[in-house]
């Protein structure tokens, strides 16, 4: 059996920027020094952009509409989820989403401070995240989740070894139980936050409590079993309001739930800022627009209602910021919410990108099922492991004919790695040729899938021509499935030569799916050289590539 790399892009994301944001102009203190991102996006003066009305539109997304003249790829793989990195290609993309594992749920409520019902008519035993969180933690090498312990109860504690079999430790803060904080709660967000100086808020959890539901309480631990009130609130929020850290700025970002009944119904208000604390203060109506559900999002067959934003958990993935929609699709009278996940990217940090609106990760249309009702994404949003993403989500059971919950469970759902979107090429060859772009690396990486066809990649110049000695007839094929694979010349040891040149790379594609590339510092794929401080339990494919 394969051991397993795991890991968290959140945290390497982290470091990443650490290091190289600092040749784009962005200091460490998490101030912007120059208008260019990590990967050459100018930044307006006025940011985050200022308020604008109400709109069901679907987002504009200004780096999309005028891309960088060069690009700066030296942050994390670089994914094809868009038409950022594209100049011209022939190839297909095709979006995929996530599989639910085959036995969930894989967290069920079955201890009795989880059977607080909602209501005596319609129990509603709860083992759930919303949103809290799941984290891979590197210091005890233990997946670790926080979770709703009984309906709208408490905050509870479980952890794993392989993120699948999960056990409910007995803890002392309340004896004999896994409860870490007792406050009667709705939504929260707990951050395992390895760039954190102080170890006694090395974990931060950001929880609306009930029943006062106007405000987020800040809390920090030091092992996220015993939490100390930080004694600050936020400004004013709605429930389901979640918390973030960008580390491509180096801000918190705060995601406001906001309603408005006549237009666009539930929505998010963006504010952020570099210190967690300082940015939990704003004043309402401050909080710009930031994003809701937009026309694309289609209404159920069933309901006919407008579709709205119910949640929205992001976290850094590689080179983008990944979001999980949550969509709210109406609320039948004989079922439970059908809420499902879709995702958008985001590589500026506001603005999102939406190419596909269909179901991410589904609601299922089988009564009886788990997840019959209200899937939920989990703080955090996914863990790589291995060649795969481990996405975990709350869902519920519901009560046929009634809107009631019923069990709510955690189950989990899996994606092969960077495998959002892929680049396909049926029946013809087809090419793909990127925008100019910039690297400080020395060893090119592709995460392909070519069993029965073949990859070929040469590097062009400023004036289009392919340079010496990386051609296409120089190119050994790649004809493998692999998640990590270099792509090796003839007569080149590594792209050294042409580090720090603008260029262009051009893939030809017989027969497969090319997911995503990159040029590593390293022989053995790490995505940015700071990523191997925090890889754990293996090397996943055969490879040091994490």
């Amino acid at each position: 059996m394969k051991s397993k790399t795991v890991s968290n892009w959140r945290v390497m994301c982290l470091l990443m920027a650490t290091a190289v944001l600092a040749g784009n102009g962005i200091s460490a203190e998490g101030a912007t020094e120059s208008p260019a991102l990590y990967n050459g996006i100018a930044v307006p003066e006025a940011w985050p952009p200022p308020d604008r009305p109400l709109s069901r539109e679907p987002m504009q997304v200004p780096y999309l509409e005028a891309p960088p003249a060069l690009i700066p790829i030296d942050v994390g793989r670089q994914l094809f989820v868009d038409d950022f990195l594209i100049e011209e290609t022939s190839l297909n993309r095709v979006f995929h989403g996530a599989t639910y594992y085959s036995q969930n749920p894989v967290l069920l409520p079955d201890q009795p401070w989880e059977m607080n019902t909602a209501s005596a008519d319609h129990p509603a035993p709860t083992a759930m995240p919303f949103s809290d969180g799941v984290w891979f933690d590197p210091q005890d090498k233990l997946f670790k989740m926080w979770y709703m312990g009984g309906y709208v109860k408490s905050t509870c504690y479980a952890v794993s070894r392989d993120g699948i079999a999960w056990e409910k430790p007995e803890l002392d803060v309340v004896p004999g139980t896994n409860i870490v904080h007792t406050g009667e709660r709705d939504s929260s967000t707990v951050w395992l936050d390895l760039n954190e100086s102080d170890p006694q808020r090395r974990f931060k959890l950001f929880v609306y409590l009930r029943p006062s539901r106007r405000y987020l309480n800040i809390y920090f631990s030091p092992d996220g079993i015993h939490w100390a009130d930080s004694g600050v609130k936020t400004g004013t929020t709605g429930d389901r309001s979640t918390v973030f850290f960008n580390p491509f700025r180096n801000v918190w970002v705060y995601g406001i739930r906001a309603y408005e009944q006549t237009s666009i119904g539930r929505y998010r208000r963006y504010w952020e800022h570099g210190d967690v604390l300082k940015g939990a203060q704003w004043e309402d109506g401050h909080p710009p627009f930031w994003v809701g559900a937009d026309t694309l999002d289609a209404p159920r067959q069933d309901l006919g209602t407008p579709c709205e934003l119910y949640n929205l958990d992001a976290v850094a993935y590689e080179s983008v910021l990944l979001g999980l929609f949550d969509i709210w699709r109406g609320q039948p009278e004989d079922r439970a919410k059908p809420n499902e996940l879709c995702v958008g990217f985001s590589r500026d940090g506001f603005h999102w990108s939406r190419p596909s609106h269909d179901p991410f990760i589904p609601v299922s249309e089988t009564v009886g099922d788990w997840n019959w009702a209200n899937v939920q994404s989990a703080g955090g949003c996914c863990l790589v492991v291995g060649d795969q993403l481990y996405f975990y989500v709350s869902a519920r059971k519901g009560v046929p004919g009634s809107s009631a919950s019923g069990v709510c469970s955690t189950g989990l759902a899996m994606l092969r790695r960077d495998g959002f979107a892929s680049m396909e090429a049926a029946g013809e060859p087809g090419i793909l040729t990127t925008r100019p772009v910039r690297f400080s690396g020395k060893h090119l990486f592709v995460n392909a899938d070519t069993k029965g066809g073949a990859l070929h990649v040469e590097v062009l110049g400023k004036d289009g021509t392919p340079i010496a000695p990386y051609t296409v007839e120089s190119c050994l094929p790649v004809s493998l499935d692999s998640t990590c694979e270099p792509v090796v010349w003839k007569e080149a040891e590594d792209l050294t030569a042409l580090a720090g040149q603008p260029v262009r790379f051009r893939f030809h594609l017989r027969d497969g799916a090319l997911f995503s590339f990159w040029v590593s510092p390293s022989p053995y794929g790490a995505s940015n050289v700071l990523c191997s401080r925090w890889r754990t339990g293996g090397y996943g494919t055969g490879r040091y590539c994490w």
